[in-house]
């Protein structure tokens, strides 16, 4: 490829989608033994793979020992400050109705804003949720984070629209387990399961509306958790069905063995790679005119989806053809 031709970034940035450049795993840890290796384990992947490809959030919401939550935040601030170059790490916080939450956004992100790539607010039942998480994180620091919600409640859910319209909102995560409790017996414990969650008629409805909304607004729907970690073939079967069934582009890890699973998933086949490169780059020495590849007509419309399929396979460690390579070396990235 020559250096004459324009980087599609640069011609298909109207494509909505643009902020869905994140890695498709978000991997959760909050005890301190499991957070140090969990950024230990994605510096070694970064080695592997050329490219960041996944999230480390570390968790005060859940991972906080009860009367130490001060203590585990500064741990936090710790451990985000001395990541990996290159690392994204982000924090999960308290929910923004906890004696804690203010404390906790003062001490990471007024402690380590430069180093996060998001902090993950749980338990957002609206958009008023919203605007006082960004409260609470404008008056911690004057940089901007930004935020990730995670939504677990049937209310919440009749709410997704509005959350994700909000332009502080990056992503958008369903707590399945909580949504089931919330239905207060309605729906059965098995709907929490690997497979029930995806039979349950009032849990894929939840799922297809918070996709949906995210869609609509340009960000990024996270899958919930698989707690069977032990059971690879469970968890990479969910992960395929949330990527090419609910239109989900993101998913939860809760143990450093569902992170390949969830990187296999969520990655294109290899002949869509192919196809995508071939595509985009006919159409790159055309200028991004029309082109005919293969009997079918394809134009900008369809230029869109294939450079995000090409974008997903690098985020997911591919190695891509080499004719398109260029286009993700760093001085090229848009």
């Amino acid at each position: 490829m020559t250096k004459e031709l324009v980087h599609p970034a640069t011609v298909l940035l109207d494509a909505q989608g643009g902020a869905q450049r994140l890695p498709v795993c978000d991997h959760y840890s909050g005890v301190e033994a499991r957070m140090r290796k969990s950024l230990q384990l994605q510096a070694e992947m970064m080695q592997e793979f050329g490219t960041c490809v996944f999230d480390v959030t570390l968790d005060c919401e859940d991972g906080a020992p009860v009367g130490q939550e001060a203590e585990h935040a500064r741990l936090v601030v710790e451990l985000a400050n001395g990541a990996a170059q290159g690392a994204r790490v982000a924090a999960r916080v308290h929910a923004v109705e906890h004696a804690h939450f203010q404390a906790d956004m003062d001490i990471i992100a007024g402690g380590a804003a430069d180093k996060l790539c998001h902090i993950m607010i749980p338990k957002v039942e609206s958009v008023d949720d919203v605007i006082k998480a960004e409260a609470a994180l404008q008056r911690a620091t004057d940089k901007r984070v930004p935020l990730h919600v995670l939504i677990e409640s049937p209310a919440a859910v009749q709410q997704a629209f509005d959350i994700a319209a909000h332009p502080a909102v990056q992503s958008i995560s369903f707590g399945l387990m909580d949504f089931v409790s919330a239905h207060g017996g309605a729906i059965p414990a098995s709907a929490m399961t690997a497979q029930g969650q995806f039979e349950h008629p009032l849990v894929v409805r939840a799922k297809l509306e918070i996709a949906a909304a995210c869609h609509a607004h340009g960000k990024v729907p996270s899958h919930c958790v698989v707690t069977e970690f032990k059971n690879p073939d469970a968890l990479g079967a969910c992960a395929q069905k949330a990527s090419r069934e609910l239109g989900y582009t993101r998913m939860w890890s809760i143990h450093p063995d569902q992170i390949r699973p969830i990187l296999r998933a969520f990655a294109p086949a290899e002949d869509e790679v192919l196809q995508a490169a071939q595509i985009l780059t006919s159409a790159a020495v055309q200028n991004w005119a029309p082109i005919s590849f293969g009997g079918v007509l394809h134009d900008r419309a369809s230029y869109r989806y294939f450079w995000q399929l090409l974008e997903r396979a690098h985020q997911t460690g591919q190695v891509l053809p080499v004719e398109v390579q260029p286009w993700f070396a760093p001085a090229s990235i848009r």
